[in-house]
C-alpha cells in the first residue's frame, strides 16, 4: 500500500470535537493539500513547524493550500498545542501510539535497548543521544545555527516584538538587531524562540507527552495536488530536521 492510499484511509481523533474522522476529509476543493505527520506534539520540530505555518498562514490561504496534521498525543495534547501555536483545531488530529508513522515507515529514531530499562527510560536515553547528534544527522549543526544566525534565513522576530523566554528577561526584537543587524536570522534569534518552546513544553510536560515511549519518533511532510498526486515528500531523519531547507522550511511549497 503506497503512502497516498495510507493517508487517504487514515482516520483519527480530531482535536476540535473529538470525532474519529478521515484525516483528509474536507480537502476536496483545495488546490494543494499539505499533510504533516508530526512527532510528539511537544517535540521541538512540531512546535517550530507550526510557528512557520502561522507566519505564512495568509500566503498559504490565498494560494489555496489546505493543511492537515496528525501528531502523537491525545486530545488534551492537541488542545494545548493549538492554544500555544495558534494552529487550527479543525486541522489537527491525534495518534496516541504513532500508528500512522509506522504504517508510513517513518524513522523511529535511535532505538538502543538497555536491559532493565522500561520503554520510556530507553526512549529518554535514545533521545539524549539523538540530541547529541547520534542517530540524528544534522541536529548539532542545526542547534548551532540557532545561536550563530543564518544570513540565508529571514528575520524571525520583529524589531518591536517582545519575546518572553524564561529564565531570560523579556527581549525586544531590537536586541537582536544590536547583536547582528536586520533582514536575516540574527545570532541567538532562533535559539531564543526554541528556548521559549522548551519552557512551554517542560512546564506542561505530562499534557504534551502522555506517553514518553514515542519521543524519538520522527515525522514527515507530504504535499499533494488537487487530484491527490504526490508532489513532494520529506521524511525526517533527525531532531530539528523537519525540512530539507531549515533556513526556509516552507520553500518546497514555492518549488512544487
Amino acid at each position: 500500500m503506497n503512502d497516498t492510499v495510507i493517508l487517504d484511509r487514515a482516520q483519527y481523533e480530531r482535536v476540535s470535537d473529538g470525532k474519529i474522522l478521515p484525516v483528509l476529509s474536507g480537502c476536496d476543493s483545495a488546490n494543494r493539500l499539505l499533510v504533516l505527520v508530526l512527532p510528539q506534539l511537544g517535540d521541538f520540530d512540531s512546535l517550530e513547524y507550526a510557528w512557520w505555518l502561522q507566519r505564512e498562514r495568509v500566503t498559504l490561504q490565498e494560494s489555496g493550500v489546505a493543511i492537515r496534521a496528525i501528531g502523537i498525543g491525545n486530545r488534551a495534547s492537541g488542545d494545548r498545542f493549538c492554544d500555544y501555536t495558534g494552529f487550527s483545531r479543525e486541522w489537527l488530529f491525534v495518534d496516541p501510539n504513532g500508528e500512522l508513522h509506522q504504517k508510513l515507515n517513518l524513522y523511529k529514531g535511535l532505538s538502543l535497548k538497555i536491559p532493565g530499562l522500561s520503554a520510556p527510560q530507553n526512549a529518554w536515553l535514545n533521545l539524549i543521544l539523538m540530541c547529541a547528534g547520534i542517530g540524528s544527522p544534522g541536529t548539532l549543526a542545526e542547534v548551532f545555527r540557532g545561536y550563530w544566525g543564518d544570513r540565508l534565513a529571514p528575520q524571525l522576530i520583529g524589531d518591536e516584538e517582545v519575546v518572553k523566554a524564561s529564565p531570560l528577561p523579556p527581549l525586544k526584537g531590537a536586541y537582536f538587531k544590536k547583536a547582528g543587524g536586520s533582514g536575516f536570522q540574527r545570532p541567538f534569534e532562533l535559539a531564543t524562540l526554541r528556548l521559549r518552546n522548551m519552557v512551554e513544553v517542560l512546564s506542561h510536560w505530562n499534557i504534551y507527552v502522555p506517553d514518553a515511549a514515542h519521543i524519538t519518533q520522527r515525522g514527515g511532510t507530504f504535499l499533494f495536488d488537487s487530484q491527490r498526486k504526490l508532489l513532494y515528500q520529506h521524511r525526517d531523519r533527525g531532531i530539528l530536521g523537519f525540512a530539507a531547507d531549515m533556513s526556509r522550511p516552507l520553500s518546497f511549497l514555492m518549488d512544487a
